[in-house]
């Protein structure tokens, strides 16, 4: 390859030139002073990059000689943690305070609403996710199990389905938005009278709005409006009226659907939903991130043999009830989710020949790019604050927290923006970070915008952290133990008593089953009632059904009614305590075969789409064929499993060896019909997805913190250069 030559470094080509060509041009930055300061930025922070990654070996070989010389024994929380302060692992909180981040957008810092996360590297799913701001409940709710299907749909439009739909969705219009009498269902047309808005039923009465300010914008004329906006816990709701519809013209008010601002933000994800792993790969998604900020990717599609072209849609604009106009987002506000500190690049050569860590190069191109949103002066843009979002994953500890600070502020500085300008999201999905989260906010405190929690690849770390401690529990029973429940408390406790509201969000992670809407909708509503502002979801259409939760929830008003008192430390023994199996957990033959089968299962259906066909996030059928979200994390918490009961002697490598080749085939039965699946069962030892799937089991206890990236990227090079 012939790699452009700076001072001290070589630049891939062909990203030279997409940076040169493509994106430079429509920058005030000269491109020399550019690639200048570029270089010295690496030069400078790849070493500390470096270096951070040595202490977290250095405090794992600590962590693993401990549990060694304690084997067999209980642990004790007082001995145990005094261990964990003397190596450096946790560290003093300090005082109390309150982050000070400014010029954050409305959809971060006042509402809470749902979350989308998206490959960036998939334009259709990163259209449909930026799209996704407004949702059709009808839509959501005919096409989904929240309303129970009887077997009995008709072809096409059922007309019987779609009146329960209309029922429950003006059901929820009588709870959040009710009449002063009487109800949604029954009423015969809106009118929207000087500064109200009128129901008029049959027999000629009418009602107004309990609250006459929920109404604050229509379309069209005031005595048959169009649409009608009501606003309710920040959210926005527009019903459409079109008595020429297909479903308006059988309603007897005219409505034609009930749409909700559903996922107010999108994470548009470089890391654990990609398979990105060398040079081409990195360009292909820095260029859909340039496409998204500027507000001109495509995606062109078959669709029901049609084709498609899907493109960003434009804001909307109502009509306040004076006359004004009442301009409204018309799509997600977007947040980049660059990589971790552990992977490095192609895309730059030292002198000597080593790669450049990945993670700096994405935080100096997605600036590069965000900068271009804060440049326009028309046309679509995505802050209107003037902030670039950077939500970082997998850093350990404060530390790294710090580092990533000074590289955000590097490339401030190399970009010509004020200090702050590119925000901060921390990911508390490390033990590290979690034990010491206080800390860790307060190294961001002015710059930070999210915080979250995320069972996998948190548990991931917990089992690979603690693998020498013993043999842990089977996943779904580590779902069921005190650390979880404290882990995802104590992240939102200490969010409140660092002053996040207002300025920033708290986070939950995903619902993995996107088929089990109904399902969603039971469980996810713990999100909002336990204080967060934000948790993610699987599609555009649960991004609509969970923002039914942030109308039934006030989640401003639940965050002061919490216990405000709670400090860094609280439920840190419980958040410590390891999910080892004891005496009375006692697993047959059959739990450990069927435990080893679904892990092997999931692990196998995932790999083989990663290595084979280049696909980072998929709905993969699970061994009960139940779809499910899986990405990098979901593969963490498996190959982690697997080889802790490895090393503990729940199993033996001749059983897991059996078993892989068993699942090996029903995956393949699954994928039959998948176009460019290779089989693996065919020929086991040829198979670079099997092979790469039992490395990352039977090498599992040597993967740096238990990460599945070094393994894949081998394995997916190779794939690639064999095609």
């Amino acid at each position: 390859m012939n790699m452009p030559a700076l001072k001290n470094s070589q630049i891939h080509q062909g990203f030279y030139n997409f940076i040169n060509e493509e994106v430079l041009p429509l920058c005030s930055i000269n491109e020399t002073t550019f690639w200048q300061d570029f270089e010295k930025l690496v030069a400078d922070l790849a070493p500390r990059n470096r270096s951070l990654l040595q202490t977290r070996q250095e405090l794992q070989n600590k962590i693993d000689q401990w549990h060694q010389e304690h084997k067999g024994q209980a642990i004790n929380q007082d001995i145990y943690q005094r261990f964990l302060k003397d190596i450096g692992y946790l560290v003093k909180q300090g005082p109390d305070f309150e982050i000070s981040t400014q010029n954050v957008d409305e959809e971060i810092a006042q509402i809470a609403g749902p979350q989308l996360v998206v490959p960036i590297t998939n334009e259709r799913f990163a259209l449909n996710a930026a799209n996704a701001r407004w949702g059709s409940l009808y839509d959501a709710l005919y096409g989904t199990d929240v309303i129970a299907k009887d077997g009995t749909q008709k072809p096409g439009y059922d007309q019987a389905r779609g009146e329960q739909v209309i029922t429950y969705a003006k059901e929820f219009l009588d709870q959040h938005f009710p009449l002063a009498s009487g109800s949604h269902k029954d009423v015969k047309s809106y009118v929207v009278y000087y500064q109200h808005l009128l129901a008029f039923f049959p027999d000629g009465s009418q009602s107004g709005l309990r609250n006459p300010c929920q109404l604050v914008a229509l379309c069209g004329h005031k005595s048959e409006p169009n649409s009608i906006v009501l606003k309710h816990n920040g959210l926005h709701v527009e019903i459409v009226i079109d008595r020429n519809g297909t479903i308006g013209s059988t309603d007897a008010a005219g409505i034609q659907d009930i749409q909700l601002e559903s996922a107010l933000t999108t994470i548009m994800d470089f890391e654990d939903s990609v398979a990105a792993v060398d040079g081409e790969d990195k360009i292909h998604a820095y260029r859909n991130w340039l496409g998204l900020i500027r507000g001109d990717l495509t995606a062109t599609f078959t669709k029901n043999g049609e084709q498609e072209t899907r493109e960003m849609n434009p804001d909307r604009v109502f009509t306040t009830v004076d006359g004004d106009d009442y301009p409204l987002h018309g799509r997600s506000l977007m947040l980049a989710r660059n990589v971790g500190h552990l992977m490095d690049t192609e895309l730059m050569l030292d002198a000597e020949g080593n790669m450049a860590p990945e993670g700096i190069i994405d935080a100096v191109v997605t600036g590069l790019i965000g900068k271009l949103d804060l440049e326009k002066t028309r046309g679509l843009r995505n802050s209107r604050t003037g902030s670039i979002y950077i939500v970082k994953p997998k850093m350990h500890g404060p530390d790294e927290v710090a580092f990533t600070c000074e590289l955000f502020e590097r490339v401030e500085q190399m970009l010509g923006l004020e200090k702050n300008t590119i925000k901060m999201g921390i990911m508390d999905e490390e033990r590290r970070t979690t034990v010491n989260l206080k800390a860790c906010i307060r190294e961001a405190q002015e710059r930070l915008v999210f915080i979250n929690t995320g069972f996998l690849d948190r548990t991931g770390d917990e089992i690979h952290t603690s693998m020498l401690a013993g043999a842990v529990l089977p996943k779904n029973q580590i779902k069921q133990q005190p650390w979880i429940r404290a882990y995802e408390q104590r992240n939102v406790s200490i969010g409140l008593d660092c002053g996040l509201p207002g300025k920033a969000q708290i986070g939950k992670g995903m619902w993995a089953m996107p088929d089990e809407m109904n399902e969603m909708m039971k469980a996810k509503i713990d999100h909002p009632r336990s204080g967060a502002t934000t948790a993610w979801v699987p599609s555009p259409t649960a991004a609509t059904l969970h923002a039914l939760h942030y109308h039934l929830v006030d989640v401003a008003a639940t965050q002061q009614q919490i216990n405000l008192q709670a400090s860094a430390s609280a439920g840190l023994s419980e958040v410590l305590t390891i999910p080892l199996m004891t005496q009375s957990c006692k697993l047959t033959d059959n739990d450990i075969t069927r435990e080893l089968e679904n892990n092997i299962q999931g692990i196998l259906g995932y790999v083989v789409r990663w290595i084979e066909l280049g696909i980072g996030c998929s709905k993969v059928p699970d061994i009960d064929q139940v779809g499910l979200m899986e990405d990098r994390a979901t593969l963490r918490i498996s190959s982690q499993h697997i080889a802790n009961w490895l090393e503990h002697g729940i199993c033996d490598q001749e059983q897991v060896d059996s078993i892989m080749a068993k699942m090996a085939e029903v995956v393949d039965a699954q994928n039959s019909t998948t176009p460019g699946y290779k089989p693996m069962s065919t020929n086991l030892e040829k198979s670079l997805a099997y092979q790469a799937a039992r490395e990352l089991i039977v090498a599992g206890k040597e993967q740096p913190n238990g990460y599945t990236e070094p393994v894949l990227h081998h394995y997916r090079r190779l794939a690639k250069a064999a095609n």
